[in-house]
Formats: structure tokens, sequence, C-alpha cells
């Protein structure tokens, strides 16, 4: 049965809030995190604010020195929980003695009204939530997997998931805000969250102070565009891996990829996310042996699917995705047509809610990014940073995730940015090296 829902028109306008309402918010330790937590309550559907509601679980680590306002975090996903990022972030800069860090778990995730789409264990495994195709291409088992997944996530959690979205997740970041008590909040996101920075920069404009936004998506290309550029980026990502290791670590690949199939692809995919993970891939690469596959989380993959599939046009013909992936392994074989694949958007019975076009910025925004991203390539922060009017800084790298997850010399300019703001950024060049030694490029 074919369900038809759509978020009310004209609520891109939150309702206006006291700042007074923080006087509710009641911090507690944390279980099993040296953080504070609280629980802010937000509407389930913001075109019914005075329906049911939801509580989304907030995380923070008190600035140390003088406060400089609030640092909201997200980890990217979409579907990833972010109750831990402000331990991440104060074990790994300094920006926990100027701001307070406050991490969320985003609706459907972690401990904020959680779904799963009653996953089993065979179900998650990460080369079917991520859908690779058979070796010949052939995508049937795909087609299957896709339409049981639409089914079922809608048999199980059919209440909430047209309800995530990006832009209810930005709402609920600024309900945080008013919860805190802050007139503004600034911002580190990553991957996906570099997208939900950009909406809450749109929706919000008067709200948002600094925005961090690292490895960046095409906010024009959500969510099939974004998805087939990773076809692009793997391959560009496994050329940066082999100049490192010499030698012809493509025929390998291809023998292994032949011999272990999808789990041997999957697992490839997920090692180029760190330039850090290049030796463990050489030695997969000559001895073939493949670690356990850990089951991608029940949660993340159904926000995923919720996310993508609430807010993109996604064809309904399953042959045009059969097409898209023959025609995509020729001029990226090592993503073997999982770019170009279907998804359970094809058979999701939800039409796409209030998409957002992303604006120009009235935020200060940096955008970060490597050269060689698996997951998000260099042309959506390009696309990213032009939307927004933003400065792009480049790190001549591989990998996914520059800030605190690499040594790359430019994150001192991130650190600058968020710290200093306008003032301190200005001190590096326009355009060409930041320090000779950084091999980063600013971009306007």
């Amino acid at each position: 049965m074919r369900i038809l829902m759509a978020l009310t028109a004209g609520v891109l306008v939150a309702p206006l809030i006291s700042i007074t309402a923080h006087a509710s918010v009641r911090w507690r330790p944390c279980e099993s995190l040296p953080l504070e937590c609280t629980t802010v309550s937000v509407p389930l559907d913001y075109g019914k604010p005075h329906g049911p509601k939801i509580g989304i679980a907030v995380s923070r680590k008190k600035a140390t020195k003088a406060k400089r306002g609030v640092l909201l975090l997200n980890p990217g996903g979409p579907g990833d929980a972010g109750l831990e990022e402000p331990k991440f972030v104060s074990d790994r800069s300094t920006l926990a003695e100027s701001y307070d860090l406050i991490g969320f778990d985003p609706r459907g995730t972690g401990r904020s009204a959680p779904v799963t789409c009653g996953l089993t264990e065979s179900q998650r495994q990460p080369w079917k939530v991520f859908p690779y195709p058979a070796a010949n291409g052939d995508i049937t088992e795909n087609i299957a997997y896709a339409r049981q997944i639409a089914k079922q996530c809608f048999e199980h959690d059919g209440r909430m998931l047209p309800h995530i979205t990006t832009a209810n997740t930005a709402r609920d970041m600024d309900r945080i805000r008013i919860a805190l008590g802050e007139r503004k909040i600034s911002y580190l996101g990553y991957s996906y969250g570099t997208y939900l920075g950009a909406v809450y920069t749109t929706l919000f404009p008067h709200r948002a102070d600094r925005f961090l936004l690292d490895s960046a998506v095409d906010s024009g290309g959500i969510w099939r565009t974004a998805f087939q550029s990773w076809g692009r980026g793997i391959e560009e990502s496994f050329d940066h891996f082999a100049q490192w290791a010499g030698g012809d670590v493509r025929a390998a690949y291809s023998a292994l990829a032949a011999k272990l199939g999808n789990p041997f692809r999957s697992q490839v995919r997920t090692m180029l996310y760190s330039e850090k993970g290049y030796p463990a891939l050489l030695e997969l690469l000559r001895t073939g042996r493949l670690a356990p596959a850990k089951p991608k989380s029940a949660t993340s993959s159904s926000v995923w699917w919720a996310i993508a599939c609430n807010e993109g046009k996604w064809p309904r013909d399953p042959g045009q995705y059969q097409r898209d992936v023959l025609a995509s392994r020729e001029p990226y074989p090592i993503a073997n047509g999982l770019s170009a694949n279907i998804w359970p958007c094809t058979f999701w019975p939800v039409s796409p809610v209030e998409p957002v076009k992303v604006g120009k910025a009235h935020a200060k925004v940096l955008v970060l990014q490597n050269t060689q991203d698996p997951a998000t390539p260099l042309s959506g922060a390009v696309a990213m940073s032009s939307a927004l009017g933003a400065r792009l800084v480049v790190a001549d790298q591989g990998g996914h995730g520059v800030y605190l997850y690499t040594d790359h010399p430019v994150t001192a300019v991130a650190t600058d940015f968020l710290l200093e703001g306008a003032e301190g950024f200005a001190q590096r060049p326009d355009s060409g090296q930041i320090g000779q030694q950084s091999q980063g490029t600013t971009q306007e």
C-alpha cells in the first residue's frame, strides 16, 4: 500500500520562542560519558508545533576558560549519533577552552526517538546497505533488497520516518540554541553534517555565527547526484593510495575482487577513508585476508535511508539504475557500480518534502576539504562553498575528514577561524599556499 505523506507547506519559518526558555534545561551526568546531558523537547512535526513531541538527547562540555559561545557538533552520516562528539573534539583540540561544546543525537538516532526499520543482522551487512551489484553488474538482488527495506521501514517506523529530514534536524538545532539561552550558535559539521550546517544557515541566517564545514557534499545534488559522485571519489582515492603503495596494486585488487566479491570491495572502500589505513590496505592486497565484517547499525542505516529518500528525487524505474550501473563500471571499476545502484528510495512511500535550496550565508563559513576523498569529492566542496559564498581551504591529501582527523597544517587555519573569526583568518593569504609546508590552498 502506498502511503502519501507530506509536511505542511510554509513551515520554513520557526515559531518565535522566548530566549528565557533555557531556564527549563536541567543538566545531569551522562551515562558512561564524562559530559553533562539533558533532553530538549521538540515537535515531531513542525507543521503541527502543538502536536506530539520527541526528545533530542544533548550533551555538553563546558568551556574551561573565558567562553565565547557554544559550538554545536555533528559527526556526519546521515545517521550518526553525536552525543559523544564533545569528548572527541576536546581530546583533540583547544576549542573546549573557549566554547561550550554541544553534542546531540539527531532525530531518529541514538537516544533521540531512534528508528531501526526492524533490520536483521543479514540486512545490515555493509555491502547491502551500501548496494554493490553482482560481479557482472546485475542488480536483481539489489532491487529485491531495496523493495523489502522500503516496505519494512514503514511497517516498523512509519510514524517517525517521514519527519526525519535535514530541515527538521536544523530546526531541532535551533530549539537546542533556544534551550541553551544563546542568541547564536557556532558549528562544526563533517560530511553530511556540512549539508546540515548549510541548511541551518539558510533557515536561520541570523542565528549562525562561525560555521566550519569539513568534507562537503554538493548541496545542489541532494541526494542521488551526491551518491553518484562516489564513483569518481573512490577511483581518485584508490589512485592516490596506488601512488603511495607503488607496484601494480590494481591488478591485485581486481584478482581479489573476483575471488572475494563485495565484502572485499566494501572493506577496501572503508580503508580509503584515511591515509592512516593505507598500510593495512596494502597488507590486505598482499594477503587477501579480510577482517570480519561488522554489520552496520540499524539506526544509522535507517536514518541514512530516511534522509536520502525523504529529500531527494529518485527514478521509480529499476531499469534506470541497471543501465546506470552498467555505464558506470568502466570509468569507475573500483566502485563496480556502487555509486549508481538502486536504493530503497525507489520504492519509498513518501514523496520528497520541502527541499531546501541553500543560499548565500550571513554567517562566517569556512569549508575544509581533502583533494582525494572517497565519499565527498573535491567538486562537492567547490559547489558548497560557491552556494554559500564561503571560503574553501583545500588540503592536498587523501581521506574523508580533515579537521582533528589528520595532522595536516591547514587544520591550524580552521582553529584560527573558530577562535578568532574573520580577523584571524584574514591574516592568511587569499590565494596560493598557506605556508610552504602545508600544501593547502584557499579559494574564493
